[in-house]
């Protein structure tokens, strides 16, 4: 049997042991969350066990911090339950999340090259007025970093809210509210190692108390979201956020380097590779190839490796964020490679083999 090898962590981490371990030990806890007697009670600890230990993670306070099913809906609920309907700005890299949220009207902030937000673009369109911005921390394709505290800093002096969608970012950047400047940031459980269901939105009080709900129910998180808890996604996801720690993910980052240097040796070219990223992600261009094919030649090798963002319904299409940074045709021909948190030296030399291999069949030649 063919052994595989995982590179597309950005759509989801490997489960981490002690998310998993947690998992099943909720799954075992009887009751729910919300009821009164001895078990509803025990679940309730486990829940408020779990909310305490992400917001101290991720810089906030407990009360401000809303459970929900997973980064999507924290993303929604950022954007409709902040700007009460007024102009969002969102940049022109997004998750589809967040576009979907902000919806057509929305104003696009542009990027550079890069992949970076132009902040000069993004302070002319706030004194148009807006209700709120919207920007992720780290870019789920390219893996560039936004400047998030400068974005802040712009926000701020507009009086405007502003949003970080921090899922690709959390546990493998420095990832705190507060020190971000930031209103709200959503997180994502499966994308930390936890098991996926689950994801949160964290906010400021004041951004907390003006937040208004998507979804009504039996007044579960104090009203800001409805809905029987997902108590196991939920006690995985805090296992998670505690085990991931962003030195752990810095290194990862030569990995990624040796990756890179192994595909340019085969043609590729490294898309923002002048840009701080994520340790963990490259994005590689092979001119004349499409994304498409292969992505599929190397899971014909055994390599799991992804073009664009993974909630496309198993498509493959042209990426709007390469085409964003003005790749044109070559929009189409990048695949992503994410290693996941257990990597080790072997992904390196089997990926470098694959790819020379796959570049010389489509016509490529080593270097």
């Amino acid at each position: 049997m063919q052994r595989r090898f995982y590179f597309d962590a950005n759509a989801t981490e490997p489960l981490r042991p002690e998310a998993r371990a947690a998992t099943l030990a909720a799954l075992d806890a009887l009751g729910n969350p919300s009821s009164i007697h001895g078990e509803g009670r025990a679940a309730r600890r486990l829940l408020e066990d779990a909310r305490e230990a992400i917001a101290a993670r991720f810089g906030g306070a407990p009360r401000n911090l809303v459970f929900t099913a997973g980064g999507t809906e924290a993303d929604a609920l950022a954007i409709h339950g902040l700007a009460g309907g007024g102009r969002v700005l969102r940049g022109a890299t997004e998750h589809p999340a967040v576009i979907a949220a902000a919806g057509p009207q929305a104003g696009i902030i542009p990027v550079d090259p890069q992949g970076v937000v132009r902040l000069e673009a993004l302070e002319a369109m706030l004194a148009e007025g807006a209700a709120l911005v919207s920007v992720m921390l780290a870019n789920n394709e390219t893996g560039t970093v936004q400047p998030v505290a400068e974005i802040s800093r712009l926000c701020r002096a507009a009086g405007v809210a502003f949003h970080v969608d921090a899922v690709q970012g959390a546990g493998r950047l420095p990832t705190s509210l507060a020190e971000m400047g930031a209103d709200a940031i959503s997180l994502s459980g499966h994308k930390l190692g936890g098991p996926p269901g689950a994801g949160a939105l964290l906010l400021t009080r004041d951004a907390a108390d003006r937040l208004m709900p998507l979804m009504l129910g039996g007044g579960q998180e104090r009203g800001r979201r409805g809905g029987t808890h997902a108590l196991p996604a939920i006690a995985g996801f805090a296992a998670a956020a505690r085990a991931a720690t962003a030195e752990d993910a810095a290194s990862l980052a030569p990995l990624r380097d040796a990756i890179e240097r192994a595909a340019v040796a085969c043609g590729a070219v490294v898309i923002a590779g002048g840009a701080a990223r994520l340790p963990n992600t490259t994005c590689l261009m092979l001119p004349g190839c499409r994304a498409e094919s292969q992505v599929i030649a190397l899971d014909l090798a055994g390599l799991a490796v992804s073009a664009g963002s993974a909630c496309s319904s198993g498509k493959v299409a042209r990426s709007h964020v390469l085409e964003a940074m003005s790749l044109g045709a070559g929009a189409g021909e990048a695949i992503r490679v994410s290693l996941p948190w257990n990597a080790t030296g072997e992904h390196v030399s089997v990926f470098a083999e694959a790819y020379r291999s796959m570049a010389e069949r489509m016509g490529r030649r080593a270097a």
